[in-house]
């Protein structure tokens, strides 16, 4: 033991190696890759990870992370295969079996079984002329040079490798499904992940007697009455028609105090922003801050049939969770 050892050296090197290992996939995404992408894709059942040792629990995150973006996927596994659970795989589903040798007998077993099922094998491995590479319908290739252990035994730089070459899977069959942020948030329903996906605007905002209203006519001073009472910091500007002309923010008030406007006599139509940033009631509250954050402002009104039906602001979403 050597207390005085380099420990950060030591700490940068292994986050070195492993960021050569990640950027040596860059070239292994190939027509292999696409082939992956495609069997998933049509893949009528569900994704099946399989893996020995570290690739085993490797495959159990890549497997949750499928399953959470819009591909429905599992992990078996192999020695459980070999005793009963290759029950739990169908001739409907895809099988991504991972092995950094390519050789491990729990994984290898179970390739005669899978073929004779006309399932298709995505091997991911470590060497692309070993039994498991050979053996699949495709391979991706997740070699690396060196592990970061100085042993060269514990598996380091290959389990990263493995993990990002998931990860690129994933994220490329999300786009490619078209999954939408609020499907994401059903998968994810808890704590404050599912409370700022799932919300929306409606949820939020400020409707009826409780959102702020003046008409175009108002003086200012009656209009900042309203402003206070309403608690929100901003009125909307509506019409006898009802519909929105634009909206007085306290930062229309700080303009209209520095020109040394009369208070009393002005009509809060010469002062308010025109129209105004707006949003859908049944927009993600998520998106919705989005547009504030992009705006740099602290509320929206929400429109419907374009008419003005709420106001949510920066503050409602701190109280929700949303920020």
């Amino acid at each position: 033991m050597n207390l005085d050892f380099d420990f950060s050296a030591s700490g940068i090197r292994t986050i070195q190696i492993e960021q050569e290992a990640i950027a040596n996939l860059k070239s292994r995404i190939n027509d292999d890759f696409i082939a992956a992408c495609k069997y998933i894709l049509a893949c009528e059942g569900r994704v099946v990870i399989t893996g020995m040792g570290k690739s085993g629990h490797i495959g159990k995150k890549i497997a949750a992370t499928l399953a959470s973006t819009g591909t429905p996927a599992f992990f078996v596994h192999p020695g459980e295969a070999s005793h009963g659970d290759m029950g739990m795989i169908t001739k409907n589903d895809v099988v991504i079996a991972m092995s950094n040798s390519g050789e491990t007998g729990e994984v290898t077993s179970l390739l005669p079984l899978l073929k004779r099922l006309h399932i298709p094998v995505i091997s991911m491995t470590g060497k692309p002329g070993s039994t498991l590479a050979l053996g699949g319908h495709c391979h991706l290739d997740i070699s690396v040079e060196e592990e970061a252990c100085p042993l060269d035994l514990a598996p380091t730089s290959s389990t990263t490798a493995t993990l990002v070459m998931g990860d690129a899977l994933a994220i490329a069959l999300l786009e490619a499904r078209g999954f939408t942020a609020e499907e994401f948030a059903f998968s994810h329903p808890g704590g404050s992940l599912g409370r700022r996906l799932l919300l929306k605007v409606e949820t939020l905002m400020h409707s009826g007697d409780a959102m702020p209203r003046v008409l175009p006519t108002t003086p200012l001073a009656e209009a900042l009455m309203i402003v206070t009472s309403k608690g929100l910091g901003m009125t909307t500007v509506i019409d006898e028609q009802g519909q929105l002309q634009g909206v007085f923010t306290d930062g229309d008030l700080r303009r209209a105090i520095d020109s040394g406007t009369d208070i009393h006599h002005s009509e809060i139509a010469s002062l308010m922003t025109v129209g105004g940033k707006t949003t859908n009631p049944e927009l993600l509250a998520a998106e919705a801050l989005t547009v504030m954050e992009d705006n740099q402002i602290n509320a929206l009104v929400a429109m419907k049939d374009g008419l003005p039906v709420g106001v949510i602001t920066m503050h409602d979403m701190l109280k929700a969770g949303v920020i």
